[in-house]
């Protein structure tokens, strides 16, 4: 518990992390993006870390690294992911991105392997690689666990939309979201509405103190949409709902007629 793990993630997840242990991964790994980053951190001693450095020079390239990580996928047990691999490195090549992928399949296998029946994973990526490590995570996870795919826009016009370029600014990352399982943990985020929303749209109030608004009843596109016509509160409408359900609305007190000619609720 609340212990900081310093080093190359492939060894620490083998080394010090339980099967089935963790409840929630977000992983924001380097991106293809042709970049090198400093080192972050040295060692207790002062010492650059290797590791560091293999993880943060974000410049991916086919070599003996890459084909170690490669047959360490073919060999996990997977057949899916390494049956992927296999199609991915015999479509593109034996170059810098087949080695990113390769790096990151064998670190997601062992992600799936720590992570709870309940819980999920993040994987932040950009788009120069998110919709082959989409195919990796449906390998791993199985594509029935996908749940979404998160487009972070950054709020300021942070791209590379410069004077001269032939190309729309990029100024969004992609974030893909997997669970293990079915039974995955789901807590939904609720804010309070804003008030000005509230004193505009729900300025009705009904005889209990509870705010409510109106919406239109009728079908829109009429019996081109399959709409039923029919004839309520003394109104010939095609409407949205059926006779009976409209029958029910009233029952409830759920239909007010603002106008001789107009049905809402």
């Amino acid at each position: 518990m609340n212990a900081l793990y310093y080093g190359d993630n492939l060894r620490v997840l083998r080394d010090s992390i339980a099967g089935e242990s963790v409840d929630l991964i977000y992983l924001d790994p380097p991106f293809n993006s042709q970049a090198n980053y400093n080192v972050l951190f040295r060692s207790p001693a002062g010492a650059r870390s290797q590791a560091q450095i293999e993880a943060f020079e974000d410049t991916w390239h086919w070599g003996q690294e890459a084909e170690d990580a490669f047959d360490q996928v073919l060999h996990c047990g997977n057949t899916n992911a390494a049956d992927l691999l296999r199609a991915m490195r015999s479509f593109l090549g034996e170059n810098d991105m087949m080695a990113y992928l390769a790096m990151m399949a064998v670190r997601l296998i062992e992600l799936h392997r720590v992570l709870k029946p309940t819980g999920s994973l993040y994987l932040h990526c950009d788009p120069t690689a998110s919709h082959y490590l989409k195919l990796v995570l449906d390998s791993i996870f199985g594509g029935g666990y996908f749940r979404n795919e998160i487009i972070w826009k950054r709020s300021h016009a942070h791209n590379d939309g410069k004077q001269g370029s032939k190309h729309f600014g990029r100024v969004t990352d992609t974030i893909l979201y997997y669970s293990k399982s079915d039974k995955y943990t789901w807590n939904s985020q609720f804010r309070p509405y804003d008030q000005k929303y509230i004193d505009r749209d729900y300025r009705r109030i009904d005889e209990d103190g509870r705010r409510y608004r109106i919406s239109d009843m009728r079908g829109p596109g009429g019996a081109e949409k399959g709409n039923p016509l029919y004839e309520v509160m003394g109104v010939s409408r095609y409407w949205a709902y059926s006779n009976e359900k409209m029958a029910e609305f009233i029952r409830q007190g759920r239909v007010i007629q603002t106008a001789p000619a107009l049905c809402r609720s």
